[in-house]
C-alpha cells in the first residue's frame, strides 16, 4: 500500500510539470544514464498500456524526442505496435496523437510518465543495467 501511495503522489507532483497544452507537443524529457535496455523495456510496457487506452496503430503519433535512449526506444516501441510517428515535420494525416514523455528518477526508481490530451499515463519502476521491471500499478488518468 505505501508503494501504491507513493508511486501516485509521484505521478501527481509529476504531473503538474509539464503536461501537453491546446498549441501543441512540449518537449519531452528522459535521463541520458538510464541504460538502453531499461529504456526499451520501459518503453515497450508504456506502449503496450497506450494501446490499451488508444488502440493499436489507430493514429499518427506527433512526438518531441530528446535524443535520449528512452526516446529511441519509445519511438521504436510505438513503430512496432503499427503506430506511424512523426518528430521533426508537419503530418497531413487526419488522425493524430501529440504524445510527450517524462522519464524522472527518484529513491532509486524511475517513474515514466506519456501523456497526451486524452489519458496520462504513469508508472515506477525499477531499472538496472540490463532491464526494467514495474514497481507500481500503472497510473491512468483520463481527460474530458
Amino acid at each position: 500500500m505505501l508503494r501504491f501511495v507513493f508511486a501516485a503522489g509521484l505521478a501527481i507532483s509529476l504531473s503538474a510539470c509539464q503536461s501537453v497544452g491546446t498549441g501543441g507537443v512540449i518537449a519531452s524529457s528522459a535521463p541520458t544514464e538510464l541504460s538502453a535496455p531499461a529504456a526499451s523495456a520501459i518503453a515497450g510496457d508504456m506502449v503496450s498500456r497506450f494501446a490499451e487506452q488508444a488502440g493499436p496503430g489507430t493514429a499518427t503519433i506527433v512526438l518531441k524526442p530528446d535524443g535520449s535512449p528512452f526516446g529511441q526506444a519509445l519511438e521504436a516501441s510505438l513503430k512496432g505496435w503499427g503506430y506511424a510517428v512523426v518528430t521533426d515535420q508537419k503530418t497531413d494525416a487526419e488522425k493524430t496523437i501529440a504524445l510527450a514523455y517524462v522519464i524522472d528518477a527518484h529513491e532509486g526508481q524511475v517513474l515514466a510518465r506519456l501523456s497526451t490530451p486524452q489519458v496520462d499515463l504513469g508508472r515506477a519502476y525499477t531499472a538496472t543495467a540490463t532491464g526494467a521491471a514495474p514497481t507500481s500499478p500503472l497510473s491512468v488518468m483520463r481527460r474530458g
